[in-house]
Formats: C-alpha cells, structure tokens, sequence
C-alpha cells in the first residue's frame, strides 16, 4: 500500500492503480486454484436465493390476481401429510414470501444509507487532493504521501472501537436498557449524523486552506504548495473514521441480522452494496458539479475549484438522506434478531 501511495504521487496514478490491480489478480487465480481442496455442500434440492425471493413474488402477483389466497393456510397440516400434500406447497411458498418481505423491509435503511457512502467516497478523492496541495513536511527533506493521510481514518477506528464497546456501550445501557447501548438503527443514524459534521469541517478547513492560497497569490498556480500544515485535516479524517465505526459497522449487522440464515448472503451483498452504488453517485454528482461551474474541474486547480462549495453541497444531501431515517425506522418493524426465532 505505502509503495503505491508513493508511485501515485512520485510517478503516475496509471502505475499507482496497476500496481495493485495486479497484486488482486494474483490474489484471486491463487484463491482459484485452492478450488479443489475447499470443504463444500451442495444443496441439491433446495432453491438459490434470489429464486427464492422471486418465487416469492411471483407467488404474491398471483395471490392477489386471484380470489382464493395462495398462500392461505386454514388448517394445520401434520408433517407426513405435508410430503404429499399441495398444502405443503402453500407453506414453503409462504416461507419465501417471509423472507421476501425480510428483504424488502430492508430497501429503505439501504437508501437511507447511500448519503454516508457519497460523503466516505471522497476521503480516498478530494480529501487526498486536499492534502496534496497543503505543507506535507514531517522532518526536513521528507514529505508525507498524500494519500497516507488516510491511515489516520484508519488509526481512528482502531482507537475508537474499544472506546465504544468499552466505555460507550456500557453507560448508554444504563440509560436505555439495551444490551448493544443503543439499536442497531440508532448507531446507523449517529454515523451518518457525524458524516455530515465531518463535511461540514472540512468545508471551514478548505475556506481557510482558500483564503491563505489567495493572501500568497497562489491562486493561478495549481501546483504550488499552499503554507498551511496537512495535519489541519486530521479533524475530518478522524470524524470519518467515528462516522465508519458507527454506520459501516452497524450496517453489516444490520443487514446481517436482518436476513434469515439461508439468505445471509443475500444481507452481506446489500451491505456492500450500499458503498458501491455510493461511490458511483458520488461520481454522477461530482460530473454534474463540474458542469455547472465554470473551470469545468473541482481537481484541476483546487485554488479556484471552491471545493468548499461542494463539501456543503454535501452536508445538506446528508442531511436531507438522515430526515426521514427515523421515519423509516418506526414505520418499518425490524426485530431485534431473525437468528433467535
């Protein structure tokens, strides 16, 4: 990772990206090879996933076009009668149709959540940009990579998850009477909360980076390096890793505990999910900002990008995607784990 931090700064972002790339390549052909010695099960007759949650409704499609429900059940049907039985049918159809509607509940915390994965995708962007510009000297002779800076978000959540489960934890349980301190939901809204005070300073830190670019007639020199220390950034890059120990965190049990066993997969898949359909957002409201303004670039020059702008643009998309989270969160019954029933 160091070593392709300092391809990216000292020789081109092409070599900086390759590099990894290959080293992901190599990856999965050895993790392809260890095919023949992995332990497996093959469950022959039981249905993939997403044939489940589409049978499911396919089932719901035609339990509301006709005029007796498929899926209702009068009677109870004994275990030998349910082999043979079409009842039987009704209650496996009935099961998808559970774990359907598990699935679907899940959809509004999911587009809850795309707000806190736009405003993370641009700590590995602008965040780094930033630092470029901004005095990176640690000792004389030796600056650090800019893109390094983000070990400290890194560092941040090493140092703060057993300050939450051993400090936080136990005294918002004496309040709430949770065992987790607060819900899972609750920990998923405060990381978001704290994403967008986290744009919100690095807004105030890029208008002062700004100002002292203006004061030193650096604006029309891209490359200059503006005298304001990179170690003014820490404050954003710690509230993003908080904000990560929070939602990232309570997303994955979330979408986790949610989701029945067989379909546990399909829990982790939403999860990551949210952060790839985030960053592709972030991309499509990057494109459309710099269509809008008139150097046509937020990177090219950051001293006439206003990149402040944008890091409130981003604020009050947050906070527009947090308003109806705790709307969602009563209106939609989520229990408490799907493991334990």
């Amino acid at each position: 990772m160091q070593a392709s931090v300092l391809r990216e700064d000292n020789l081109s972002w092409g070599l900086g990206f390759g590099v990894p790339c290959i080293c992901m390549i190599l990856s999965l052909l050895l993790f392809l090879l260890g095919i023949p010695t992995y332990r497996y099960k093959i469950k022959r007759h039981e249905k993939k996933p997403f044939v489940r949650i589409g049978h499911a409704f396919v089932a719901a499609i035609r339990n509301w076009c006709a005029t007796t429900p498929v899926v209702a059940i009068e009677e109870e049907v004994s275990e030998t009668d349910c082999l043979h039985s079409p009842r039987c049918l009704s209650l496996f159809i009935a099961d998808d149709i559970e774990e359907a509607k598990a699935a679907v509940r899940l959809i509004p915390i999911w587009t809850s959540s795309l707000v806190f994965a736009i405003a993370i995708a641009q700590c590995p962007t602008f965040f780094t940009v930033q630092g470029k510009t901004m005095d990176r000297t640690l000792v004389p002779g030796f600056k650090i990579p800019a893109a390094s800076l983000q070990a400290l978000t890194s560092i941040t959540i090493l140092v703060f998850i057993p300050i939450y489960d051993r400090i936080f934890v136990p005294i918002a349980r004496t309040f709430t009477g949770e065992p987790t301190g607060i819900t899972m939901l609750q920990r998923i809204g405060t990381g978001i909360f704290l994403s967008a005070i986290c744009m919100l300073v690095a807004a105030v830190i890029e208008t002062e980076r700004l100002e002292i670019a203006k004061i030193n007639g650096l604006v029309d020199e891209p490359n200059a390096t503006v005298p304001k220390s990179m170690w003014w950034l820490v404050p954003q890059y710690m509230l993003l890793g908080a904000a990560d120990v929070f939602t990232r965190v309570g997303l994955q049990e979330f979408f986790y505990d949610q989701i029945s066993n067989e379909l546990k997969s399909v829990g982790v898949a939403l999860y990551l999910s949210v952060f790839g359909v985030g960053n592709f957002l972030s991309s499509i409201l990057v494109s459309i900002v710099e269509k809008a303004i008139e150097g046509g670039s937020l990177s090219d020059n950051l001293n006439q990008g206003h990149l402040n702008y944008f890091y409130c643009l981003l604020v009050g998309v947050v906070v527009v995607g947090l308003g109806p989270f705790p709307i969602i969160a009563k209106s939609c019954f989520y229990g408490s784990s799907r493991n334990s029933t």
